[in-house]
């Protein structure tokens, strides 16, 4: 071990963290002990901060992450692609598990997990302590898949893999995206741009709604075939209009919704061909309602698939898809501040205020 003692990020109150001090644990067999090399701040804490998440509070924040095996438990000779694993190593963990053993995993649902969350949920009094990645370390149990990282592959990159890339991957698997169709995009955060890059290098034409300068000069550099800019075209109406005028008056074949606003979900079909597939992703705070109007979707046969989480194996597929691609997309560019773990609170605080469009958490020893 390289260290006796570790911090974390504990978020104690509504808007308030703290940061508190434990022992750095031994691993139980088949379990890893790791330090945080580096950690993202995605839009789920952001939520969980604020206390409109609906399962997650009072907890070690933090699920993004890129992670340096410390020490290996009794029984860990490879990760979970039999890549072999030994002390050193950067790996990317995914921030959920699959247990194997519940109903859901039974029937192959794994993404559905009744445990997926259970060890992030619990109290950092609790063994191992180091439940989220807001932290100087991380436990990364025996059912929790882990995936060694390309060494061609960034940091801060790397550390994006386990949500908002692999998020969309499996997303637009799901909705069986194929070369030659058109693909619309409502929302140009990190999901957003991610599904640009997928979307493109499936051989898709991609269409980005959004509203926002810095969002729209950034899907550019991503390669976005065309933008719809909702200040411009400032009306459902016409958003629709400009889709169908993009795609020979039909509309896209796949929609994706990552603007996690509820009106987007409504405007979703607006936008969409006749027997289109829907892929939501963005909403995931209950309780936020939107006007719909289902016959659109009944009557223009659309197919809605949202996905909450990924099949695990879907991280070793974005960790390839991120070492072939790394090059070719500005991964980098959506990272643009980074902070100690001391000062978790004012990157949650900056990024809530729209300051910074990323933050990442270096956690230094002190």
């Amino acid at each position: 071990m390289t260290s006796t003692t570790g911090r974390l990020a504990y978020l104690r109150d509504e808007q308030s963290v703290e940061i508190r001090e434990y022992p750095v644990p031994d691993p139980e067999p088949g379990a890893l002990v790791t330090e945080v090399v580096q950690a993202n701040v995605c839009g789920s804490e952001l939520h969980i901060w604020k206390g409109i998440h609906p399962v997650l509070d009072r907890m070690v924040l933090g699920h993004e992450a890129l992670c340096r095996v410390t020490d290996v438990g009794d029984g860990v000779e490879t990760d979970y692609a039999g890549e072999p694993i030994e002390e050193g190593d950067l790996i990317a963990p995914t921030y959920f598990v699959a247990c194997g053993k519940c109903e859901y995993c039974g029937r192959g649902e794994f993404r559905s997990c009744e445990n997926a969350l259970q060890h992030w949920l619990e109290h950092p009094d609790e063994f191992p302590h180091f439940h989220g990645t807001f932290a100087t370390h991380y436990y990364v149990h025996p059912e929790q898949h882990f995936y060694k990282v390309p060494e061609n592959i960034p940091d801060g990159v790397a550390a994006a893999a386990n949500c908002a890339l692999t998020q969309v991957l499996f997303g637009l698997d799901e909705v069986g995206l194929s070369y030659g169709e058109t693909v619309v995009i409502q929302g140009g955060g990190g999901l957003g741009q991610n599904a640009i890059a997928v979307a493109n290098e499936y051989g898709a034409e991609t269409i980005l709604v959004e509203g926002v300068d810095e969002r729209i000069e950034r899907a550019r550099s991503f390669g976005v075939d065309h933008v719809v800019d909702f200040r411009e075209y400032d009306t459902v109406e016409a958003r629709g209009e400009r889709v169908a005028e993009l795609t020979d008056g039909r509309g896209a074949d796949v929609g994706v919704e990552v603007a996690g606003v509820p009106d987007a979900f409504a405007e979703g079909p607006h936008l969409l061909r006749d027997g289109a597939r829907y892929l939501e992703i963005g909403n995931i705070t209950p309780g936020r309602t939107a006007e719909i109007d289902p016959a659109l979707f009944t009557r223009k046969n659309i197919e809605v698939t949202p996905t909450m989480r990924y099949d695990p194996w879907y991280l070793k597929k974005g960790l390839e898809f991120l070492s072939r691609t790394v090059e070719k997309y500005p991964y980098d560019d959506l990272i643009d501040a980074e902070f100690d773990l001391v000062d978790t609170q004012t990157a949650l605080e900056q990024s809530d205020a729209r300051e910074i469009t990323r933050a990442s958490l270096v956690p230094h020893e002190h």
